[in-house]
């Protein structure tokens, strides 16, 4: 038994009773808790050779889990990085403003309103390049729930590719990301997405929105020279860990 499965058992009753998680939490915890517990079951092995024998017992498959987790985490990224075009990228980071963020805690639903938001923003910035050939770029977005102080912080990382492909198969190169564009643009997106699915209740929390942020929500994304495949591993660390992680790609 490691570290994390040593505290998750010996403070398993207060994080049910006082924390009160949601259910698939606390059945995360009770995977990671009995991970490679022999009384679980596992396969025997035999070499043909020496005939040594071997019990290897089953593992959780758990994302919470540090075993299973970090499994997952490198498949995922794996799989992800074979689907970079081959093209330099910008890495981008969507934020949103702290008031929002009890929202999302309360409602896991309207986490997809996040995806909806970048993605129709990357698009329309894309198009208005030159409406009549439609650049599509691809990219990748990556939900983060968390900051790195571990609390509750949604936001979106996205690996953007710096060109398109037009619908007559024209690559253009794009050097230049308008950033005015993407903050107000992501902060009218995301607003709207909510207010159709909250509904008239949220609209007092709509135009604080607007008063406080008349620039837009911030959005990171400066020119960086690191190497995508660098990017995607750095987005892939939280996949193992974070119970929110959803993958979204747009491939040319």
């Amino acid at each position: 038994m490691n570290v994390i499965q040593k505290m998750l058992r010996d403070y398993y009753e207060i994080i049910e009773y006082d924390l009160k998680p949601r259910p698939v939490v606390m059945e995360n915890i009770e995977k990671v808790i009995n991970c490679g517990d022999p009384s679980y079951g596992g396969a025997m092995y035999i070499c043909t050779h020496c005939k040594n024998w071997k019990f290897v017992p089953f593992r959780c498959h758990s994302r919470f889990c540090p075993t299973c987790g970090n499994k997952y985490a490198m498949e995922r990224t794996t799989s992800m990085s074979f689907k970079l075009v081959n093209v330099n990228h910008r890495h981008c980071v969507f934020t949103i403003d702290e008031n929002l963020r009890d929202f999302f805690l309360n409602d896991r639903s309207l986490l997809n309103c996040l995806f909806h938001a970048v993605n129709s923003v990357i698009s329309r910035m894309f198009f208005q390049m030159n409406k009549s050939k439609n650049f599509t770029p691809g990219f990748i977005m990556v939900l983060h729930t968390f900051g790195r102080d571990l609390k509750w912080n949604p936001h979106i990382h996205c690996l953007i590719s710096e060109g398109g492909f037009s619908d007559d198969g024209f690559w253009r190169h794009v050097k230049y990301f308008n950033y005015n564009f993407l903050r107000t643009a992501f902060r009218t997106a995301l607003l709207n997405e909510m207010e159709t699915i909250i509904g008239p209740s949220f609209k007092n929390v709509k135009s604080r929105c607007y008063r406080e942020h008349k620039q837009g929500f911030y959005v990171y994304a400066k020119p960086n020279l690191c190497d995508p495949k660098n990017v995607i591993k750095y987005i892939g660390r939280y996949l193992g860990t974070s119970c929110h992680c959803y993958i979204q790609n747009r491939q040319l």
